[in-house]
């Protein structure tokens, strides 16, 4: 501070008179150094006219919520005033998140039926946020589909693992919750991890697998979606194809009879009611995985009805 600052300096009631801040606080400020400030001959805080305005801006920015380290590093500078309101209004959506999850866990509980209460009690006692829960199901994703390239792994992430609603129905809360409860059966992951269906393939075969694979659920959407019953056609042929390519075998309908043995855990209760909850998540009524359950299906009935059920279905929708 020069000499000719020195002559304009202020003293601490003065630049409390000037923002409106009592002294108590600006002392504080300046014992956790936010406010700078020096010392007169007779040991009296000091403040550069410049602290009027940093004050103010302190005061404003803290008028918003923001915490003291975040001021901080405006006032020197580290951090744009954009910059720190973005990252105090991202905290403000993560916390209203995980208000609006808890209204809803509490309307849910209110709202059920006595016979559904404790069901609802249960699930949602262990589950605080659906942040939680999306995590616990991206990582048993990760586990069960293996190693993919990124992009890949991604967008299957994507359409397997539903968001957490911003603004949850208690509906949705639980079956959020209650994903949460299935994913939890180690059993149910060991089952579908070592199903025959996905064995012996390396990464780059699994990704290829899916990609067509995921073909194949597409064309079984629409006939999901306008109450079709599971049937041959060339979504279930397109289907086959991909594992037969897989596996480097013909279409046959010993092969396809080995599939549907070997997609067994794909059919189990737990895996459709997996793909229930999805639908209630995210409102999707034809899921990628009630899709590729629907071609299992299909394959199974022609399976289960005659050999001839079992041959390709040239021609057919």
């Amino acid at each position: 501070m020069t000499e000719n600052t020195a002559d304009r300096a202020l003293a601490i009631g003065e630049v409390a008179r000037l923002t409106g801040v009592p002294v108590r606080t600006i002392r504080f400020y300046c014992e956790e150094g936010v406010l700078e400030y020096r010392r007169s001959t007779g040991g009296h805080r000091k403040f550069d006219p410049a602290a009027v305005e940093r004050l103010s801006l302190l005061r404003r920015l803290r008028g918003l919520g923001l915490s003291l380290p975040a001021v901080t590093d405006v006032l020197t500078g580290r951090r744009s005033v954009a910059d720190a309101v973005a990252a105090e209004r991202a905290l403000v959506d993560v916390e209203l998140a995980a208000l609006s999850w808890r209204r809803a866990s509490l309307r849910a509980v209110e709202d059920a039926n006595p016979a559904e209460r404790s069901a609802h009690l249960d699930l949602l006692a262990v589950v605080q946020d659906g942040h939680a829960v999306y995590e616990a199901l991206m990582t048993w994703h990760r586990h069960l589909v293996g190693p993919l390239p990124r992009e890949m792994g991604e967008a299957l992430a994507a359409v397997i693992v539903p968001a957490p609603p911003a603004d949850p129905t208690p509906a949705q809360v639980v079956a959020y919750a209650e994903m949460a409860s299935l994913i939890s059966d180690r059993s149910l992951a060991r089952q579908i991890r070592t199903a025959p269906l996905n064995k012996d393939l390396v990464a780059e075969e699994r990704a290829a697998l899916l990609v067509r694979v995921r073909e194949a659920c597409d064309l079984a959407a629409p006939l999901l979606l306008a109450g079709r019953q599971p049937r041959l056609g060339r979504a279930v042929d397109h289907f086959v194809e991909a594992y037969a390519d897989a596996r480097r075998v013909p279409d046959s309908p010993v092969f396809r009879r080995d599939l549907v043995i070997g997609s067994a855990a794909f059919r189990q209760p737990r895996v459709r009611r997996y793909w229930d909850l999805v639908t209630e998540v995210s409102g999707d009524r034809a899921p990628i995985g009630a899709a590729h359950a629907w071609l299992l299906d299909a394959l199974e009935g022609a399976v289960g009805s005659s050999p001839s059920g079992l041959r390709r279905s040239v021609g057919s929708v």
